[in-house]
This record gives C-alpha cells, structure tokens and sequence, in this order.
C-alpha cells in the first residue's frame, strides 16, 4: 500500500447472518476476519447475541431480543437500546468502517442502510463487504447492472468496496477516499437525525 493515504481505523462494526449459514467456510472466515481485526488492534462492534456469525466485544442490541434470552448472551461489553432504527444509528456512531459478511435480511438491510447514509453524507466512513466463496456475487453483480442502468451512479458505487480476504477487505477499508456527490454534500444533517 505504498504511496496511499491509510485512513485509521479503531473500530469495525460487523453484520454477518443470526444463522451460520450452509457452508462452514462462512464461520471459518468470520473467525479469521476476528483474529485480522485482533491482530491490527482494531476493535469489534456488532449487533449483539451469540447466534451464527455474530462474534464479540460490544454488542449492540435491541432490548426485545433479551426478553426470553432469544440470540443468547452477548460477547463482551453489551449496550441495550429500544429500537432497531436505535441500534443501527449507535453501530454507525461507534464505528469508523463496515463490514458484511455473508447473512439474511438483516445484514442486507444493515449494509444498504449503510450505504445509503454514506450516499445522503451523513457519514463518510467506508463499507465492504467479504465475498467469502462468491456469496455476495449476485449482489456485486446486481450493483453493477443497477449502475448501468443508471439507478446508482460511478461516483455511488465506489462506496461499497468487495474483497476475498479480510486482510484485502481491511486494507481496502483503510485506503478509501470518500468522495461524496456535489449535490447531497449541500445536505447538512444534525447528530439526532442521523
């Protein structure tokens, strides 16, 4: 990464699926991506629980899923809030990057939500997502005929950044310049809108 400008990153926060998925590569990764983060003292922050692919350090979480227990004891320092909509916006302030690994709805919607406040620069943080054994291929190639279509622009479809690798992933993460639309970087947003 000679010559580049490397963003510093403390924290990273992680959406992966409630369930390990079919494919134990997909744990295997997450596993590896923990020990890259551990290794760069790059802290974890997450959606809380213990369930599939969800890992440790500080959990966010919604306090309707420790009623009964349902995802399990978090790992780590744990924060509860009422919402959803709550737990995405304190996951986004406590972060300084993103990263999807293979999941649901869920972490679909974590990452487009992502996406979508860095596209309306009410962040500018970067956000990848880990293509373990192609998982994400579809959505990578749903993006780029979304592009060609002209529903996301170039200049949009440099906020999502893919990888194999969580070390490609995190040194990508670490090299991007955000460069948000000339238009929307009019849009001043105030903290508690975010």
């Amino acid at each position: 990464m000679e010559g580049v400008l490397v963003r510093k990153i403390k924290k990273i926060c992680v959406f992966c699926g409630a369930n390990s998925g079919k494919d134990v590569a997909f744990v295997n990764a997450a596993f590896h991506l923990g020990k890259v983060l551990g290794k760069r003292k790059i802290d974890l922050v997450y959606g809380g629980g213990k369930l599939g692919l969800m890992g440790q350090v500080l959990g966010i979480i919604p306090s309707a899923f420790t009623i009964n227990n349902l995802v399990g004891e978090t790992c780590g320092k744990e924060i509860k809030v009422a919402t959803m909509q709550e737990r995405l916006v304190m996951m986004m302030e406590l972060s300084d990057a993103f990263i999807a690994l293979p999941g649901g709805f869920g972490t679909l919607e974590e990452l487009f939500q992502m996406i979508s406040w860095a596209q309306l620069n009410i962040h500018n943080k970067p956000i990848g997502v880990l293509n373990i054994n192609g998982f994400f291929n579809g959505l990578l190639s749903f993006v780029d005929h979304a592009v060609k279509q002209e529903f996301i622009t170039p200049r949009a479809r440099k906020i999502l950044i893919f990888a194999t690798t969580a070390d490609e992933l995190v040194d990508k993460l670490q090299a991007f310049r955000f460069e948000p639309d000339p238009a929307l970087s009019k849009l001043k947003w105030s903290p508690s809108s975010s």
